[in-house]
C-alpha cells in the first residue's frame, strides 16, 4: 500500500442504470457536452440523456458570476422505491433523477472544466432527501484517504462537499463532505461563511465505492436534521465541491471565483420539486451517564457517579430550545499548552459542544483574523482580539479547571429576516467560586442584500449585590468585495475595583476589501480602563488600537507547474494608551509568501516592534526571569516552512532570530507528521526559545505530541501528551470513543499529570461516559 493514499483493489467496471462509463465519455464530458452515464453509441452521437440537468460549457472569460448560479437548477425526483445506502446507486430511481454535471475550477484554472468530472443525482421519499454521487477518476489508485474521523481535515482528502441553503435566503447553510473512504464532515454556516460551526452534529450517513473510473458515493440526509419553511413545495439553494487533492484542485457544479469557496451560497444553484416535504418534529432526548475514578498525590482515589440530561426542542421551523441539567464535558479534548513570552492573557478556543453548537450566532462585530495565507509574523497584537462574550467564562476557572454547571437553557435560531440567541447558565459553588448566572442575549436583522445590524446583552450575577452587564450594537456591511464594520459597547459594574479614570466603552470600525489580485484590511479599535467585560476575552485596557494589512496576490505563469501563487503583503498593528497618548505597542510585519502547486506553502519576512513596558513582568516563572520597565525596539527575522501535509511524511518548520527586549532571542519551531494510513496518523511538535536578557537567560521548551488511530469510521483512539518546561510537567490525555449509534457516544478517557523531576504522579483520573440519543 502506497504511503499517505487510499489504495483501492481494481474492481471491474461498474455499470450503472444499463450504461458503461467509457473513457470517451469522460472525454466528451470535459469538452462540455452535456453527457452523465452514457451508452456508447449515445457518447459518439454526443447527445445528452433526456433527464440530465440543462448546463452548457463555459471558458473562464464567458463566466458571469452574477448571473451563472441561475442556469445551474436541479430537478428532485422522489424515489419510486427504497434506497439502500450501498455506494452502487443501482436502485431504478437513480435512472430517473436529472444530472448535475460539469464541474468548473475555481483553482488552479479559474474558470476552466475539471480535470475529471462529477455527477450528481437527487432523490428523496417522505423521510430524508438523497444525493448520488460519482466523481470520475481515470486513476482511482492515486485517491489521496488521509483520515477516516468524524469532521476530518477536508483539504487533506479528496472528497464531496455540498451545500444546502433550506431557506433560500442566499447567507445561511447547512454543509455535508465526505471522502472515499466515507468519513463524515458537517457544519452550520451563516453569512456566507463569516460564521462556520464545524461541531454542529447532524443525523446522516453516507456509504462510499471506488471502482476502475472513479468513486462512488450515497448519502441520506434526513429531513428532521435540517431546517426550513413548511411549504408544500420547497426550492432551495444547492452547490458541490469536488476535491481532487493529488492535484490540489477544486471544482464546482455552480462556479465560483476563486476569492470564494462553497460558503458562498449567493452563487449556488438549486435544488427545486421537493414536495410534501416536513422538517418533522425536531425532538431530541440525549441522556448520559459517567463515572470517574481520580487521584491526586497523596490522597486517596475517589469514586463518582453522575448523570445528567440535554434536550433539544424545535421550536419553529428556524428555532432550536435547548436545556441541560447537570451539564458534563468529561470527554472534551484537553488544551494545548502554550508559552507566554508576553505581558498579556493568552486566547484558548472554546472546546465543549454545548457552547460551540450555534456560537456564530453570539458573534460581536468581527474578529480580524489571518492574513497572507501563512499567518506566520508572530507579533504585535495578532490574535489578541477582544471578544465580547467569550463562553470559556462560563464553567471554566481562569486556568481552566472546571467548575460545575447546574445547568441551563438556550434558544437560538432564525426567524425571518432576524437570527436570535439566548443564553442561561447557572454555575456552582466551589471552595474558591462563588455560585453564578450566566446571561447573553443577540438579536441580528439582515438588511440589504448581504449585510445586517444588531445587539447584545450580558449579564453575570453573583450571589450578592454585585453584577457586571454589557450592552451593545454592531453593524456588517457587505458590498461584493468590500465589507464595512463598526462596534459599540459600554459595560455596568457597580462595585468592582474599576480605576478612577478613563471610559467604560469598547468600540470598532474597520474595512476589508479582497479582490482576485488585492487583498487590504484597516480598522481602529479603542477599549476604556474602566471597560469591563466578565463575560469576554479583553487582552489589554485603555488603548487605542490601529491594525490594518494590504497584500497583493501573485500567480506568475513562468513558474506555474510548481509555484501557484505569491503574497507579498505588509501589516501594522500598533497600540496607544488612552490617558496620555504615548506607544504602548507598535508591530510592523513585511512578509512574503508562496503557496505550491502541492499545497506546501513557505513564508519569509522580518517584524520591526517597538513595545514601552510601564511594570516589569515576569516573562519565565521557572527562572524567575523578569522584562524592567523601559521603552525596547527589536526586530525579528524568520522563515516559515511546511510540506504537503497530505503526504505520507510531511513538516513544518519556523525559524526566527532577532533582538528581544533588551537581549536576544532564538526560536525554533518544528513539527514531523506522519500518515501511514488513512487509519494512523501522529505529529510531534517542538517550540524552544532559547532567550538571554540582562536580567537572566533561559531556554523554554513545549513538546506536543498526537496520536490517532481510526478503527473505522464509528470508533476512534487519540493521544494528546505535552510537556512544558515552565511547569515541568508532562500531560497526558487519552480518549478512545465509539459512536454506538448516530450521535451516541461511549467515552473512555485517561488523563494524567506528572512532574519531570521526580516523576511524581500529580494527578490521574479514569472516566468512562455512555451517552444515547432519541430523536422523534
Amino acid at each position: 500500500m502506497w504511503p499517505g493514499q487510499y489504495i483501492w483493489r481494481r474492481h471491474k467496471e461498474l455499470r450503472m442504470v444499463g450504461f458503461r462509463a467509457t473513457s470517451r465519455a469522460v472525454a466528451l464530458v470535459l469538452l462540455g457536452t452535456p453527457l452523465g452515464f452514457v451508452s456508447d453509441a449515445a457518447a459518439q452521437q454526443s447527445n445528452p440523456p433526456q433527464n440530465s440537468a440543462r448546463t452548457a460549457s463555459v471558458n473562464a472569460a464567458d463566466i458571469d458570476y452574477d448571473t451563472a448560479h441561475l442556469e445551474r437548477r436541479l430537478e428532485a425526483v422522489r424515489a419510486s422505491g427504497p434506497i439502500t445506502l450501498d455506494g452502487t446507486l443501482d436502485e431504478p430511481s437513480w435512472a430517473s433523477a436529472p444530472l448535475a454535471a460539469h464541474f468548473i475550477q475555481n483553482d488552479p484554472r479559474e474558470g476552466e472544466p475539471a480535470t475529471y468530472d462529477t455527477e450528481v443525482r437527487v432523490l428523496y421519499d417522505d423521510e430524508a432527501i438523497y444525493f448520488g454521487v460519482f466523481a470520475r477518476d481515470e486513476e482511482p489508485g492515486r485517491l489521496t484517504v488521509t483520515d477516516l474521523k468524524k469532521d476530518f481535515n477536508t483539504n487533506n482528502s479528496d472528497g464531496f462537499r455540498i451545500v444546502l441553503d433550506t431557506f433560500h435566503d442566499a447567507r445561511n447553510g447547512y454543509t455535508f463532505a465526505t471522502n472515499p473512504g466515507g468519513a463524515r464532515y458537517d457544519a452550520q454556516m451563516a453569512n456566507e461563511g463569516r460564521e462556520r460551526n464545524a461541531d454542529w452534529d447532524g443525523i446522516w450517513d453516507v456509504a462510499t465505492r471506488v471502482a476502475e473510473t472513479g468513486w462512488y458515493a450515497e448519502i441520506r440526509i434526513p429531513f428532521r436534521t435540517l431546517k426550513f419553511e413548511t411549504r408544500d413545495m420547497q426550492t432551495w439553494g444547492v452547490n458541490f465541491e469536488r476535491k481532487l487533492r493529488r492535484v490540489n484542485e477544486d471544482s464546482y457544479w455552480s462556479p465560483v471565483p476563486r476569492i470564494y469557496d462553497l460558503d458562498r451560497v449567493s452563487m449556488a444553484g438549486t435544488i427545486e420539486g421537493l414536495r410534501g416535504v416536513r422538517p418533522g418534529m425536531n425532538l431530541r432526548f440525549k441522556p448520559y451517564a459517567a463515572t470517574t475514578s481520580s487521584a491526586l498525590a497523596g490522597r486517596p482515589t475517589t469514586r463518582e457517579f453522575d448523570a445528567g440530561l440535554d434536550v433539544k426542542y424545535g421550536v419553529t421551523s428556524g428555532l432550536v430550545w435547548d436545556f441541560t441539567a447537570n451539564t458534563d464535558f468529561s470527554q472534551v479534548e484537553a488544551d494545548e499548552q502554550q508559552i507566554n513570552l508576553t505581558r498579556f492573557s493568552l486566547f484558548f478556543p472554546e472546546k465543549r459542544d454545548f457552547f460551540l453548537e450555534n456560537s456564530g450566532i453570539f458573534q460581536f462585530g468581527t474578529n480580524a483574523g489571518q492574513f497572507g495565507g501563512g499567518g506566520q509574523g508572530g507579533g504585535g497584537g495578532g490574535g489578541r482580539e477582544m471578544r465580547l462574550f467569550f463562553s470559556r467564562r462560563i464553567g471554566l476557572s481562569d486556568a481552566g479547571e472546571p467548575i460545575p454547571i447546574l445547568g441551563g437553557t438556550r434558544l437560538t435560531g432564525r426567524q425571518g429576516a432576524y437570527s436570535m440567541g439566548v443564553i442561561n447558565i447557572q454555575q456552582r459553588e466551589t471552595d474558591t467560586v462563588s455560585a453564578a448566572n450566566f446571561t447573553a442575549l443577540r438579536l441580528r436583522r439582515d438588511i440589504l442584500a448581504n449585510s445586517d445590524i444588531g445587539a447584545v446583552f450580558l449579564n453575570k450575577e453573583r450571589n450578592g449585590p454585585l453584577f457586571n452587564r454589557v450592552a451593545g450594537v454592531d453593524a456588517n456591511f457587505r458590498f461584493g468585495d468590500l465589507s464595512i464594520n463598526a462596534y459599540l459597547a459600554k459595560s455596568f459594574s457597580p462595585g468592582t475595583a474599576a480605576p478612577h479614570t478613563g471610559n467604560e466603552l469598547a468600540s470598532r470600525a474597520g474595512f476589508n476589501y479582497q479582490s482576485r489580485t488585492w487583498q487590504a484590511q484597516a480598522g481602529h479599535s479603542g477599549i476604556g480602563d474602566r471597560f469591563n467585560d466578565e463575560m469576554g476575552f479583553v487582552p489589554r485596557w485603555g488603548i487605542h488600537n490601529y491594525d490594518g494589512r494590504i497584500g497583493r496576490q501573485i500567480r506568475p505563469q513562468a513558474v506555474s507547474k510548481w509555484l501557484r501563487q505569491m503574497q507579498p503583503h505588509f501589516e501594522f498593528d500598533i497600540f496607544t494608551r488612552q490617558h496620555d497618548g504615548m506607544l504602548d505597542t507598535s508591530y510592523n510585519g513585511y512578509h512574503w509568501n508562496f503557496n505550491f502547486q502541492d499545497g506546501s506553502n513557505a513564508e519569509i519576512g522580518f517584524n520591526p516592534m517597538i513595545e514601552d513596558v510601564p511594570e516589569a513582568f515576569t516573562i519565565n516563572s521557572a527562572t524567575r526571569t523578569q522584562v524592567n520597565t523601559g521603552r525596547y525596539e527589536f526586530t525579528e527575522y524568520f522563515a516559515f516552512w511546511r510540506t504537503n501535509e497530505a503526504a505520507m511524511l510531511s513538516f513544518n518548520t519556523r525559524y526566527a532570530v532577532g533582538d528581544f527586549y533588551d537581549g536576544y532571542r532564538r526560536q525554533l519551531n518544528f513539527g514531523p507528521s506522519v500518515r501511514m494510513t488513512e487509519k494512523f496518523n501522529a505529529s510531534v511538535n517542538l517550540q524552544l526559545n532559547d532567550i538571554s536578557l540582562s536580567t537572566g537567560s533561559f531556554i523554554s521548551k513545549l513538546v506536543t505530541t498526537r496520536v490517532n488511530y481510526n478503527f473505522n469510521t464509528k470508533m476512534f483512539f487519540n493521544a494528546l501528551v505535552q510537556y512544558n518546561s515552565d511547569n515541568r510537567q508532562w500531560t497526558s490525555n487519552l480518549r478512545f470513543n465509539i459512536i454506538h449509534r448516530p450521535l451516541s457516544d461511549f467515552y473512555l478517557v485517561y488523563n494524567e499529570r506528572r512532574d519531570e523531576r521526580s516523576g511524581i504522579l500529580l494527578s490521574r483520573a479514569v472516566i468512562a461516559k455512555m451517552t444515547y440519543l432519541m430523536a422523534f
